[in-house]
């Protein structure tokens, strides 16, 4: 059995960081989840209206929730995993989600299930009492959904010509150091051709200066070639998170600030949420049995809890409208609202396949192409189901996370889950997107 990403990338190449897997490596570990005793909440809150609805709190006003003759089967397929399933007998597929579906920029769907705390550490499940009802305004760790926004923020230095697509990573960070490492480029990072490992060592390390140094000094994988390849690597996205610090002269969350989410007006997207979020209950639980304790406002990833929080692979929490603001830029060619985030021509590069004809290397998903733009996933129907199309675009997260975006139908998807709550082994997070998607992709045409 292949080890799982999740171990790879706390381990790199060397020991499993701490609370890392802890041990299970089936999803049939842990606790047997069971019915509550006490009488059931509402599976579902927020909802989708039948007729247009005024603002509420985490939409902009003006943004109408109108009427999708679909809403119903996505709010039937989130309640259908907070149990268990006959492909997931065990366990649910998460305690909770929120789901928000765009169509030509306006919100058709946006409704939550379930709980975003159902478990203490332990994990032992809480009385009904004391768990946190999922609302539509839910903040979330997006997990390796970071690695988007860390892909926005290196393209804007191309459009401002500090930063070129094709020139050797080493041209701007020196201390990017090893045997082959000079022929990688910024554009084979952001599309995973780099033949960097999917995670570096962080553990066992005076303090962070060191962190950052085994990072920057990775080594590539084992007979890898640069360029040549398709290898999810989220060292590629902490290169270029550093990348970003040193042109912009700002760490990553100021210039995440600075340069994305104020221009987006973007108020609940950010790394470190203890530090912004006044409404701790909005905050959605992942990890529940780790060495850390109950995880909730503070980054799942271990790499990036031992870098301080802040990484270019991980670390961003955001509320599913925030996501989809994100997506529906893209969409509109780099702008939102009148502001532009981006060039058109850059987004079209973004948005391009730049991996036709590659191999692709995933033990953990074999059909997995190496369809890529730079920073995105393109055509994986692994998690795009049946809105999957050649110019497709989005990304996944660990915690349970997705965006995607259909351009034909003008769609934006998002999808937020805490399957990682209390126990990242106990579900597969694709089969909940593929069933979102394809509930969706029956009802957009």
């Amino acid at each position: 059995m292949p080890l799982n990403r999740r171990v790879l990338l706390g381990a790199g190449f060397a020991a499993t960081v701490a609370g890392c897997g802890s041990g299970d490596s089936s999803p049939q570990a842990g606790p047997t989840w069971a019915e509550p005793a006490a009488p059931p909440e509402p599976a579902l809150a927020g909802g989708t209206p039948t007729r247009p609805a005024p603002a509420v709190t985490d939409r902009p006003a003006g943004e109408a929730v109108v009427a999708a003759t679909y809403g119903d089967k996505v709010k039937s397929v989130l309640a259908k995993y907070l149990k268990p399933t006959s492909d997931n007998p065990r366990h649910p597929g998460y305690a909770g989600a929120v789901a928000l579906v765009m169509v030509d920029g306006r919100t058709t769907v946006h409704t939550a299930a379930g709980h975003a705390l159902r478990y203490k550490a332990g994990p032992v499940e809480l009385d009904a009492s004391k768990r946190v009802t999922m609302k539509t305004d839910a903040i979330f760790d997006v997990a390796s959904l970071t690695k988007v926004y860390t892909a926005i923020l290196v393209l804007q230095l191309v459009d401002r010509g500090k930063v070129e697509l094709d020139a050797p990573v080493q041209k701007y960070l020196p201390e990017f150091t090893g045997t082959g490492k000079g022929a990688i480029t910024i554009a084979m990072l952001l599309a995973h051709t780099s033949a960097l490992p999917v995670g570096a060592k962080v553990t066992g390390l005076p303090d962070n200066t060191a962190r950052w140094k085994s990072v920057l000094s990775t080594p590539l994988v084992k007979g890898g070639v640069p360029g040549t390849t398709f290898r999810y690597s989220s060292v590629g996205l902490m290169v270029l998170g550093r990348l970003v610090e040193k042109l912009t002269g700002k760490s990553l969350d100021k210039a995440l600030r600075d340069n994305l989410t104020t221009p987006l007006g973007l108020k609940d997207t950010g790394f470190l949420p203890l530090k912004w979020v006044g409404a701790k209950n909005r905050l959605v639980a992942t990890d529940a049995r780790s060495s850390r304790g109950l995880l909730r406002g503070t980054v799942h990833d271990d790499v990036c809890n031992h870098l301080g929080g802040v990484a270019g692979h991980a670390g961003i929490f955001a509320t599913a409208r925030d996501v989809a603001v994100i997506g529906q830029m893209l969409l509109n060619g780099g702008t939102h609202n009148g502001k532009r985030i981006l060039t058109s021509a850059t987004v079209r590069k973004m948005l391009t396949n730049v991996n036709k004809g590659k191999p692709a290397i995933d033990p953990e998903r074999p059909k997995r192409t190496a369809d890529h733009g730079l920073g995105v996933e393109m055509n994986q129907s692994w998690f795009m189901g049946k809105l999957s199309t050649a110019a497709t675009f989005g990304h996944t997260g660990f915690t349970g996370t997705s965006l995607l975006v259909e351009p034909r139908r003008k769609l934006v998807l998002v999808l937020l889950t805490n399957r990682a709550h209390p126990n990242w082994s106990w579900s597969d997070p694709d089969t909940h997107r593929v069933a979102v998607a394809n509930a969706v992709a029956g009802g957009v045409r």
